[in-house]
């Protein structure tokens, strides 16, 4: 138990430091911000006059720049100062492997070190003890392909990059990007990610009525990709009535009739509702329904909702920007130790830098979008040009092996002795 309080400490004193160093950016930016807002408003006065000023403005950008790199520079120090705390708290858990730790500890010490790594990344400096845990690569340009970045390439980025923003609900960032690259956006692209955002903000605080009125209004839709999350809407809501106890009986049973359309496919749902109606005099809470009121379909109901949304609007449910990201920080390592194998065994051709890596890189079924066909004879992935053929035995093979493999107007397959015509394959579709 004394290694127990002796982490939780140690804990406390990180914690403390965090709130306390958050605070100091926080202020230290502000007055940054101030101090050369203030500055160019007086440039900006004094243009156009006395040619004498030149040498003091000089001195005065020279006085400011100076004074971002001292607060930039205090800020390294104080996060330096942090991540050591971090590790004594990780040595205080080592020095102990066989005790037992209460799982919330564990829990604050890896948002300790989550908040210092994301405070690394995300901030202006990275101390040098960090720069070392997450091993960064300065220089990742040599797995990069020479010209990817045309124009034509940036602009796309930058689509992308601003549908992100839209996605967010950072509309100021996005629109603020399409000044400084140009961009033209249409406002009805802007629309639906405006009114998405506003429904989701809405059902993270358990507003359900904007919600409802959209599932409403695109019931049709709904019903067509076999979507519940209207019924789940009216379900929640329901709820919400149940919880009032008998104050809202002649309510709940009155907002029961918007279950009805979904009386076929909700048939057992709606009864447990309608049971739970037994239970208002002494309380859902002490009732067998209890579990109406769990608090995870809140979060249920959120993505549900984006998922049903980004359906109706052909788009998916993740960002094509965060999806790109996080292949990247998965397939990167792979790629840079690849990169470095090459050079050091001088091995010529294997990346000849074309649409194919020289290794296979798992994303994981996370990042699987489409069925993907290898034929087993080639070892090849199929393609438009080379699709699979289904043989009369149920083998499958690719086109391209197909033709290989026929020998005057017989084919027989590699996988059993049955003998064919070619031309009774078909092809197959994923």
């Amino acid at each position: 138990m004394d290694q127990c309080v002796t982490v939780e400490r140690e804990l406390e004193k990180v914690l403390h430091k965090f709130s306390g160093y958050g605070q100091l950016c926080e202020r230290g930016l502000e007055e940054l911000i101030d101090y050369t807002g203030g500055l160019k408003h007086e440039i900006l006065q004094s243009h156009g006059q006395d040619a004498e000023l030149s040498g003091t403005l000089s001195l005065v950008l020279t006085q400011c720049c100076k004074r971002i790199k001292d607060t930039v520079q205090k800020l390294a120090s104080d996060h330096k100062d942090i991540h050591s705390s971090v590790s004594r708290v990780g040595k205080a858990i080592d020095k102990h492997p066989g005790s037992w730790l209460p799982v919330g500890t564990l829990v604050a010490f890896l948002q300790c070190c989550l908040l210092c790594v994301s405070s690394c990344v995300g901030g202006l400096v990275a101390s040098e003890p960090c720069q070392s845990l997450l091993n960064f690569d300065s220089d990742i340009s040599s797995v990069g392909i020479d010209g990817c970045w045309q124009a034509d390439s940036q602009r796309l980025l930058n689509e992308v990059m601003v549908e992100h923003f839209f996605r967010q609900g950072m509309l100021d960032v996005a629109e603020e990007l399409c000044q400084e690259s140009g961009l033209s956006v249409d406002p009805s692209q802007k629309e639906p990610f405006v009114e998405l955002n506003r429904i989701l903000e809405a059902l993270k605080v358990r507003v359900l009525r904007p919600a409802l009125e959209w599932a409403v209004s695109n019931r049709e839709m709904l019903i067509a990709q076999n979507s519940s999350l209207e019924f789940k809407l009216h379900r929640l809501y329901f709820i919400s009535l149940l919880m009032g106890g008998t104050t809202n009986q002649r309510e709940a049973l009155q907002y029961a009739k918007n279950f009805q359309p979904f009386a076929l496919n909700h048939q057992k749902d709606i009864q447990v509702l309608m049971g739970s109606l037994v239970y208002l005099r002494q309380g859902i809470e002490n009732s067998p329904y209890v579990h109406l009121l769990d608090a995870n379909q809140w979060a249920d109901i959120c993505d549900i909702f984006t998922r049903d949304a980004c359906a109706l609007l052909g788009l998916s449910v993740e960002s094509p920007l965060s999806v790109s990201f996080s292949a990247g920080c998965v397939a990167l390592p792979a790629l840079i130790n690849i990169k470095a194998v090459i050079e050091q065994r001088q091995c010529t051709g294997v990346w000849n830098q074309k649409d194919e890596l020289p290794i296979e890189v798992d994303l994981g079924k996370k990042c699987w979008y489409h069925s993907i066909f290898a034929c087993p004879i080639l070892r090849q992935q199929t393609t438009d040009n080379n699709p699979p053929m289904k043989l009369v035995c149920g083998h499958i093979i690719s086109r391209d092996a197909l033709n290989k493999m026929f020998n005057g107007s017989k084919l027989k397959c590699p996988y059993c002795p049955m003998e064919q015509s070619p031309g009774d394959a078909k092809q197959i579709f994923f």
